[in-house]
């Protein structure tokens, strides 16, 4: 999908820095990408108001918090009717455990991100999914051993600029 209008590279500058710094003030960002105060501001609204920025958050470290453990689940439905989904999805909203869930092509329906306490407390967390009736066939587990990667920001210069031909 297309973010709405064209973004020229003061746009792109704006969403890197805020990727690095998503507290940076006003001037500062202003100062990082060469404008004035009142210019950016209302580019950053603008961005905000065409949802290609949809909020400001955190990145946690969730080991640093609480001893924890990541697992990635394939799911595959029962049925592939458009309610089928439907329901799955809205089912799959309610369980708080599941960190993501991305709809994939493939051999598979649904990859899911879910962050639990430990393997039983996943198990736990996959016997009320499977209880809530939400049109799952089966499913598949991968507990992440390492993470060398995680919540790397978007490469947004990269995804804009034209492909080298």
């Amino acid at each position: 999908m297309t973010p709405p209008g064209k973004l020229d590279r003061i746009d792109i500058k704006i969403l890197a820095e805020l990727q690095r710094n998503g507290r940076i003030t006003n001037t500062a960002l202003a100062d990082a990408v060469g404008l004035s105060q009142s210019p950016c501001l209302q580019r950053l609204r603008r961005l905000e108001a065409n949802g290609v920025i949809r909020g400001y958050g955190v990145r946690l470290d969730v080991g640093r918090l609480a001893d924890a453990i990541t697992v990635f689940t394939e799911v595959t439905l029962a049925d592939h009717r458009r309610e089928d989904f439907g329901t799955f999805e809205a089912g799959i909203q309610r369980i708080p455990e599941v960190a993501e869930c991305h709809m994939v092509s493939g051999g598979y329906d649904y990859l899911l991100k879910v962050i639990a306490r430990s393997v039983s407390d996943y198990q736990a967390t996959m016997e009320r999914v499977l209880d809530a009736r939400i049109g799952i066939e089966k499913y598949f587990s991968y507990v992440v051993i390492k993470s060398p990667i995680a919540g790397r920001d978007v490469p947004i210069g990269r995804l804009l600029d034209p492909p080298d031909r």
